[in-house]
């Protein structure tokens, strides 16, 4: 797989010029992101749009503005999708973040955005974070970089996963000015379902695509136990029903059953992580449709460091030791399951992208991993319905008008 991965960039490459020129590949082992089967043929695209298809010849304008490329028989398949990152945090360290001004933070995301571009991934879910101007530079043709279906700041409750303030921030007066971090877009403090209700609404006026909340204890923050659950019901489905009269959806940060089922209950549409969660949990998502973002978290080079012997490193232990069996019951119950890398403030980390979704071979196929990247991660991005950014053409796939 590593070998079709490698090769499979030149597909992605070639979007560089699609949206003026005309270009014609020949000779080309394509992958359509859904089948088993692969293909030999040829693929014309104008403009950014794939316009045919074909196992013979495709008759082209073979003009100054036609781009001909011999594939040579390599492997041609949709652009990765990345269901899980962090684009404005992911190669900054988090006390740097804290203190930066959203300038050189966007200078860092837009270096880290090239790179994950440079990669393969010709998509990400931003799943937290100030990547509002990000995408509108990379979307103007300012910077280059992925699309970005972003979410805006996380939204948590005080002591939350998203609560990186100091401890002596507490306690807060109401109607206090709100912290730093929080005034860049990276995350917002809320108590109250009139808050959470606010704080999605000016995401969403911002151009969210879907709503980030964090439901549950998280590894990197100082203040939660992993098995707390987060928010009360009528607080997250505050967030639900602002998202939904927006034509959206709210997904959330979560690990165990509790904070699981409580987000589920309340109408989130999609549960990141679920490391910790058990059979019954499992087969809730089953049975409510609900999307499972999962991503390949062990104890292994891969993970975002944490200081050895520290309260996050023991959380972090407990969680991954979870992983193999989340992925089981994933599959045994045949959730709706995405994949995602979640890297943080770690830019050496971030380099790894293509090595965590080759990972996924120790619980699925080559071919369920490429379709997961680009077919099954599609579907997910889909779910923002008519806040879509890029419904021009389908993402994920390849195939006529895609």
């Amino acid at each position: 797989m590593k070998h079709k991965l490698t090769i499979a960039f030149l597909f992605i490459f070639s979007l560089t010029f699609a949206q003026t020129k005309t270009i014609l590949i020949n000779n080309v082992e394509i992958f359509n992101g859904k089948d088993e089967k692969t293909t030999i043929g040829n693929v014309l695209i104008e403009g950014n749009l794939i316009k045919t298809i074909s196992t013979g010849p495709i008759p082209t304008n073979r003009s100054a503005n036609t781009v001909i490329i011999d594939g040579k028989g390599k492997f041609l398949m949709p652009g990765l999708i990345d269901a899980h990152v962090h684009l404005t945090m992911e190669s900054i360290p988090l006390q740097l973040a804290m203190v930066s001004d959203i300038g050189y933070i966007n200078l860092v995301a837009a270096n880290a955005a090239e790179k994950q571009l440079l990669r393969g991934f010709t998509t990400g879910r931003d799943m937290g974070g100030a990547s509002f101007s990000l995408k509108k530079a990379i979307d103007q043709g300012l910077v280059k970089g992925p699309r970005i279906y972003p979410s805006g700041a996380t939204i948590s409750q005080t002591g939350g996963h998203g609560d990186f303030g100091m401890p002596t921030d507490v306690p807060r007066q109401i109607g206090a000015p709100i912290s730093y971090f929080e005034k860049t877009g990276m995350t917002i403090i809320v108590d109250g379902a009139d808050q959470v209700l606010m704080r999605t609404r000016e995401q969403l006026r911002l151009g969210a695509t879907q709503i980030k909340l964090m439901a549950g204890g998280g590894v990197a923050s100082s203040y939660d136990p992993l098995d707390v659950a987060q928010f009360t019901e009528a607080e997250i489905k505050a967030a639900v029903d602002a998202a939904d009269n927006w034509g959206t959806y709210v997904a959330v940060h979560a690990y165990t059953p509790k904070a699981i089922a409580a987000a589920v209950h309340a109408g989130v549409k999609c549960v990141e992580h679920a490391q910790l969660m058990d059979d019954a949990t499992a087969q809730m998502l089953a049975q409510k449709g609900t999307w499972l973002s999962l991503q390949p978290f062990l104890d292994d080079e891969d993970a975002n460091p944490q200081p050895e012997g520290s309260e996050n490193r023991k959380k972090q232990l407990e969680m991954t030791k979870g992983t193999d069996n989340a992925y089981a019951l994933a599959k045994k119950y045949k959730i709706k399951t995405a994949w995602g890398t979640d890297c943080l403030f770690d830019a050496k980390l971030a380099t790894r992208q293509g090595t965590q979704l080759a990972k996924l071979t120790r619980w699925y196929t080559p071919y369920e991993i490429l379709k997961t990247a680009t077919s099954t991660n599609a579907e997910l991005l889909a779910l923002c319905g008519r806040r879509n950014p890029y419904a021009a053409g389908k993402l994920g796939v390849v195939e006529q008008g895609a």
